[in-house]
């Protein structure tokens, strides 16, 4: 049976201006550096879903997050789509990750001083954690996360 989350996977135009992207802007570690993979053991594993699959990939993430990781994809050979920066929160299928950070004032005034673009005016407080939102050069949503009670998961706040 499933025990956990892995991973999420974020495919983008370029591994390495993203991998740059996620460790300078947002100070995500790179766990693995981008690596291309090719030949018959992604293609047994992903054939069916890319035809003739080859790849650029990298692992970023944070000290002792054990499997949640952020893998940043580049298909090379293959025409991608920014349909998902046009997507909406609300369309059906994958709608945002959440990050934790300790200050969200500073971490948000952090970002906006290194160009990332807001997609809210200020900051929420709902069922006691602080929130804002923002997207990434490819489209990605996030959602920054301030726990009040930070020894809890963010979904035990109010418990």
């Amino acid at each position: 049976m499933i025990t956990g989350l892995a991973h999420s996977g974020v495919c983008v135009p370029d591994c390495e201006a993203a991998v740059a992207f996620y460790r300078d802007v947002l100070g995500l570690r790179v766990l693995s550096p981008p690596y291309v993979m090719t030949g018959n053991a992604i293609r047994d594993d992903m054939g069916e879903l890319v035809s003739d699959p080859s790849m650029k990939a990298a692992i970023l993430g944070f000290d002792d997050d054990g499997d949640r990781v952020l893998e940043v994809i580049e298909y090379l050979g293959v025409d991608g789509s920014d349909a998902r920066a046009r997507a909406a929160v609300s369309d059906h299928g994958l709608s945002h990750i959440g990050l934790i950070c300790t200050d969200l004032d500073a971490t948000r005034a952090e970002l906006e001083r290194r160009g990332v673009r807001f997609l809210v005016s200020g900051i929420a407080d709902v069922a006691r954690v602080r929130t804002t939102w923002f997207v990434d050069p490819w489209g990605v949503v996030f959602i920054l996360v301030e726990k009040s009670r930070p020894e809890r998961p963010y979904f035990a706040q109010g418990v």
